[in-house]
């Protein structure tokens, strides 16, 4: 065998290995993860090889849906409830849970002199139709909203002006599409490395809600699916957590 029949042989191996080694990962995304997690996606495929399928919707909706039977291999929540009661249920790998991000609420509006960053006195102040926010009993976002309104004592003011998406994406919708002058939402949303990307917020005190802990978890049927194990872990690696950091979560 010539030298270059050898070569080619050697590469013909390597690209065989490499697409019976390359996996796809279906991944349930909490709505409030969307632009970080399609971020660190794209780094993992690049980097593995591997195809990386995310879908976004509201933990409580995944959660239905992986309980009857959903194909997905992980679980991004926005919470820690869910991911728990999955693995209580023998529905996720033992000892596969760990929180990857410490979620951020802010007060936000697409006006860019509508909010007072230092203040929420804008809730008082009469001057807005409408406030969106997640449905609470779907969306963590949600409820961490709710708890504010209620900590702040102004929930029974501007009850009767809420509008609520059945996740944090439709929630921001609202507000981006002004059908709402202003609305609680993830700061991920509206962070772009550190700062406000557009409009006027305030950043909640985290004093103000339960700490939005989101937890990922390997599904039970990926027990065996090395590229989303993989997943997982690249999660927590340098690169995936200057990411996550850059859109506003903490750890």
């Amino acid at each position: 065998m010539t030298t270059i029949q050898k070569l080619l042989t050697t590469l013909f191996f390597l690209c065989t290995f490499s697409s019976v080694q390359a996996q796809t990962v279906m991944v349930a995304v909490a709505a409030n993860f969307t632009e970080p997690m399609q971020d660190i996606a794209a780094a993992f495929d690049e980097e593995t090889g591997n195809k990386t399928v995310l879908s976004f919707a509201s933990s409580g909706k995944f959660f239905a849906q992986i309980k009857n039977g959903a194909p997905f291999d992980v679980f991004l929540s926005a919470d820690t409830a869910k991911p728990l009661a999955l693995e209580e249920a023998e529905l996720s790998v033992k000892g596969s849970r760990f929180s990857y991000a410490l979620g951020g609420l802010v007060l936000w509006s697409t006006n860019a002199d509508f909010i007072d960053s230092q203040s929420p006195d804008v809730l008082t102040a009469g001057q807005f139709k409408h406030l969106s926010l997640a449905n609470p009993k779907l969306a963590p976002y949600g409820l961490a909203a709710v708890e504010t309104l209620n900590n702040l004592g102004v929930y029974d003011d501007v009850a009767n002006k809420i509008v609520m998406g059945e996740n944090i994406a439709q929630a921001y919708q609202f507000v981006a599409t002004h059908n709402a002058q202003l609305g609680f939402v993830a700061l991920s949303q509206v962070m772009k490395q550190g700062k406000l990307s557009s409009g006027s917020g305030w950043i909640v005190p985290k004093d103000l809600y339960s700490p939005i802990r989101q937890d990922a978890v390997l599904l039970k049927k990926a027990k065996d699916n090395d590229a989303a194990k993989a997943l997982l872990d690249y999660l927590k690696s340098d690169k995936a957590l200057a990411i996550i950091e850059s859109y506003g979560y903490s750890h």
